[in-house]
């Protein structure tokens, strides 16, 4: 029996149009850099790193595979752009929120969820640093103390679409991979749950879904669908 339920952040919960989110972040981190990189050459070695940090499948955090992977390149500049990494995310990071729009429908299934006595996770790419997630997660009208388990930069060591991000979450919060459901809104890389055993629920509402790759999942919804199916889960003991 499902008793536990893992959420995507972004285009999920968090109802955010990906073009908008890179252009207002890229555009609010590069400025922190100008003096260092022009835009485009900054975004290089942002999005080389990133691709490092994404492909990793070594015991390594997703924070020391980056800041490796951009140290070989930066030298002995890497302390200054972490200095500068966090500033941004202490401040500039928050004008993201003006590309969200805060979702009733799923904001009211997490607040049933709860009630229900569902443990709930957040299963976002950890690609952000902690405290770019948990501002995210009070941008869609959530609290992080909803969560039980939220996964971070520092924290874990795997990104999706790897099925091992998976697996370190179910060994992080004791369940197995039958009494668990993802929801996300990524066709490929949150479906991929499936292969580990985790049932699936694609949200439909900021649809990703790469046209090469087959569309496989359990259920199939917007975000209406999803509380409606909340509203039909039984209580957990």
């Amino acid at each position: 029996m499902i008793n536990t339920i893992l959420f995507d952040l972004d285009g999920t919960l968090l109802p955010i149009s990906s073009e908008a989110f890179e252009k207002i972040y890229f555009g609010g981190l590069s400025s922190h850099f100008t003096d260092m990189y022009p835009p485009e050459a900054f975004f290089k070695l942002i999005w080389d790193a990133t691709i490092v940090m994404m492909m990793d499948t070594t015991d390594r955090t997703n924070e020391v595979v980056f800041m490796s992977a951009l140290g070989n390149v930066v030298n002995e500049k890497l302390a200054e752009m972490q200095r500068r990494f966090e500033i941004f995310y202490q401040s500039d990071f928050d004008k993201l929120k003006t590309a969200v729009i805060e979702s009733t429908e799923m904001k009211e299934a997490v607040t049933l969820l709860k009630q229900k006595g569902y443990t709930l996770v957040i299963a976002t790419n950890p690609m952000f640093p902690k405290i770019a997630i948990e501002k995210r997660i009070t941008w869609t009208g959530m609290n992080r103390e909803d969560f039980s388990y939220v996964t971070s930069f520092e924290n874990n060591h795997y990104c999706k679409p790897q099925p091992k991000f998976f697996e370190e979450i179910l060994i992080d919060i004791k369940k197995k991979p039958e009494e668990c459901m993802m929801v996300g809104n990524d066709a490929q890389e949150d479906m991929v749950a499936k292969m580990v055993g985790i049932q699936t629920y694609l949200i439909t509402n900021h649809l990703i879904h790469r046209k090469d790759k087959p569309l496989v999942a359990d259920i199939t919804g917007d975000y209406t669908d999803f509380l409606l199916y909340v509203q039909s889960l039984p209580t957990v003991n």
